[in-house]
């Protein structure tokens, strides 16, 4: 996008075409003005719009121009965070309502793919997460223990089973949750505006939404081309949230994650790594993911930016985990690398907030957007429908407070992701055995 083969590299190069949209021009009425055609907003305006209200999405950039189109395609459940420390958070009744939403979140991706015919490549045979070493493997007992008290379908495998299902002698063991799955993210993201679209929502991309005025009972939100008067707001834009909503990003660190894909493996090839084709990535704190797409290229990311000095320092680093985890395959070709930002918060868990009057927003997605943000715009969709109330919601409603020492974390995000892969090159032992 924006010709730019570093923002949604592969994702870009093989989802459908976008859905047929153009800017605003001029003025519009709306019940429900969504700002961001991402997986919260689109998802917010289908069920909204199937709902009979009168929806209008403004995009600044174009559908899944964010997290939505560049993220690896894990359809995880749950948060990054162990289930315990939850309701921990959140206080119980809130926080393993949180847990139930998110553990049921895979299903409800998988079931708006069938039910709108959306064609991004989906697989729902679960993910794996991947012990390095005995303590990352005691990190995923303490995860394996907490889902299974929850009754959700995770298992712990052995080395030996976590061989087997990966490819690779590489880990301790591995998690296997069965809700979870991969998809195409970009092209999910298109699929789900051409269903909102024919559900009856509008949709413009190009649109930044520039300015935001109440006006009686309504909101005016101005564009570079228009306006759009409407009853409620729903703030859908996360990391990548501009201007009029600057609480927000302010709430958020950005954290980088980049993704560089092989050329499609050979069928022998393919039948050695993750033959179950679930997506996976492991226990270290600087991350490696690893998943198949449908034509079989093996897409591998972590934590960093594809800038500057950094870019050739985190391929080399691509290129040396490929050859440890798979041999076999470590010689062939790379053909697309990406990047994009993640919103942490604090404390890493999302945000609910009542911005103004009407004005509404989730954030601080963590990593986890997919299940999430789809699972999230239903639950916008049916406040702003009056299904359910506040009491209701998974998230208390809080105020917007800035991350402290926002700039500084940032930093050491990008800066410190490329210094763990460039000592890995310098010192192997320490490197993902």
């Amino acid at each position: 996008m924006n010709n730019d083969p570093r923002s949604h590299g592969l994702w870009e190069r093989t989802a459908p075409p976008a859905p047929d949209a153009v800017p605003l021009r001029g003025e519009a009425r709306a019940d429900v003005a969504v700002v961001g055609a991402g997986y919260t907003g689109l998802s917010a305006a289908l069920h909204l719009a199937k709902a009979g209200a009168r929806v209008t999405v403004l995009e600044g950039e174009a559908v899944g121009f964010g997290g939505s189109g560049r993220n690896v395609g894990l359809v995880n459940a749950g948060l990054w965070v162990k289930p315990d420390l939850v309701p921990a958070a959140l206080g119980l009744e809130r926080g393993e309502r949180l847990l139930a939403l998110l553990g049921a979140a895979p299903r409800l991706v998988f079931d708006l793919v069938a039910e709108h015919g959306i064609a991004c490549e989906a697989v729902s045979e679960g993910t794996l997460h991947c012990a390095v070493g005995n303590k990352g493997l005691s990190d995923l007992e303490d995860r394996a223990r907490q889902w299974q008290a929850r009754g959700a379908p995770v298992r712990l495998l052995d080395a030996a089973e976590a061989a087997r299902a990966t490819g690779t002698p590489a880990y301790a063991g591995a998690l296997l949750d069965a809700r979870a799955g991969t998809i195409q993210p970009l092209a999910y993201a298109r699929g789900l505006g051409r269903a909102a679209l024919a559900a009856g929502a509008v949709l413009h991309t190009g649109s930044p939404v520039v300015g935001v005025a109440e006006e009686g009972s309504r909101w005016r939100l101005t564009t570079p081309g228009g306006t759009v008067s409407a009853e409620w707001v729903i703030v859908a834009t996360n990391a990548y949230t501009r201007a009029p909503w600057p609480e927000i990003r302010a709430e958020i660190a950005h954290l980088p994650y980049f993704n560089i894909a092989t050329a499609p493996l050979s069928d022998n090839l393919r039948g050695t790594i993750l033959p179950g084709r679930q997506g996976a990535w492991d226990t270290k704190a600087v991350l490696t993911s690893f998943r198949l797409d449908a034509a079989g290229r093996l897409v591998i990311g972590s934590v960093g930016a594809l800038r500057g000095t950094a870019a050739s320092v985190h391929r080399a680093w691509a290129r040396r985990t490929l050859r440890k985890l798979y041999p076999q395959a470590g010689d062939v070709p790379f053909e697309a690398e990406w990047y994009g930002k993640i919103g942490m918060t604090a404390d890493a868990l999302p945000r609910f907030h009542r911005l103004a009057r009407r004005v509404v927003a989730f954030s601080g997605y963590n990593g986890r957007g997919i299940a999430p943000g789809t699972a999230f715009g239903r639950v916008l969709a049916d406040l702003v429908a009056g299904r359910i109330a506040d009491v209701d919601l998974p998230l208390p409603v809080t105020a917007p407070e800035p991350i402290g020492f926002r700039a500084v974390r940032e930093l050491a995000y990008e800066a410190g992701a490329q210094a763990v892969h460039w000592g890995e090159a310098r010192f192997p032992g320490r490197a993902l055995p």
